[in-house]
C-alpha cells in the first residue's frame, strides 16, 4: 500500500466523505507525514516544521468527531502551506496562515460537507480564524452535539452553569463564581482556593 492509499484508508474513517477526495489533494500537492494519535488535552492537532526532514509531520488526534477532525486537518495542512509559501519566519497564527487557512477551508463551506447548523458559526469563524476552533465558544458548542458520548455521564459546558452552581472537573469540585472574559473565577471545594477555568470546559454539574 502507498502513502496515497494509507492516507485514504485512515481520512475515509475520519473526515466527511465529500471532503476525502479534496484532502487527499491537498495531500499529494505537499506530502507530509500523516498520523492519527491518542487524545490530547492541550490540542486537537500538530504541525512544526524541523529542518533536519524533508517530510514534515502532521497529527490529529483520533477521538475528534468528522467535522472537528476535517477543520483541524486543514488547520494544520494550512500551517506546511503558509511556511512553504511565506518562509519560516512568519508568526504560526499570523495573517499569512490566516489567509492560507481562508483560502483551504473556502472550498468545503458547502452543505453537502457541514450541516447547517454547522456552516452559520464556522463560516462565521472563518472570517478571522483563532489559533484554534476551540477558542470560539459558538463553534465549539455546536461541533459539541456531534461528539461521541464516552461514558454515561453528561456533561456541561461551564458557560452554560448559573452562578454558584456546583460541579466537577478532572475529579475536583469548584463552584462556579464570576466570568472574566473567557474564563471563569471558579472556587474549589473544600480547600477554597480560586481558579481561572475556561469557558469551554465541559464539566459534571452536581444535582
Amino acid at each position: 500500500m502507498d502513502q496515497s492509499e494509507k492516507l485514504r484508508e485512515i481520512l475515509s474513517a475520519k473526515v466527511p466523505s465529500a471532503s476525502l477526495e479534496y484532502c487527499i489533494d491537498l495531500w499529494k500537492q505537499e506530502k507530509f507525514n500523516f498520523t492519527v494519535t491518542r487524545e490530547r488535552k492541550s490540542k486537537l492537532g500538530d504541525f512544526r516544521w524541523k529542518r533536519d526532514q524533508s517530510l514534515q509531520t502532521i497529527t490529529i488526534n483520533g477521538n475528534l468527531n468528522p467535522y472537528q477532525f476535517l477543520i483541524t486537518y486543514i488547520h494544520e495542512v494550512a500551517h506546511l502551506y503558509a511556511f512553504i509559501r511565506f518562509g519560516l519566519n512568519i508568526p504560526p497564527h499570523g495573517q499569512e496562515w490566516k489567509r492560507v487557512f481562508k483560502n483551504l477551508m473556502s472550498p468545503l463551506l458547502r452543505k453537502e460537507v457541514f450541516p447547517q447548523d454547522l456552516l452559520i458559526p464556522l463560516v462565521r469563524h472563518m472570517q478571522n480564524p483563532k489559533a484554534t476552533s476551540a477558542g470560539d465558544l459558538f463553534l465549539t458548542k455546536e461541533l459539541s452535539k456531534y461528539n461521541k458520548a464516552t461514558s454515561g455521564i453528561e456533561k456541561s459546558f461551564l458557560s452554560d452553569l448559573k452562578p454558584e452552581s456546583i460541579f466537577q472537573l478532572n475529579g475536583r469540585k469548584f463552584k462556579k463564581k464570576e466570568t472574566r472574559r473567557t474564563r471563569v473565577l471558579c472556587e474549589e471545594i473544600p480547600s477554597g482556593k480560586r481558579y481561572l477555568i475556561s469557558q469551554l470546559a465541559q464539566v459534571e454539574v452536581e444535582s
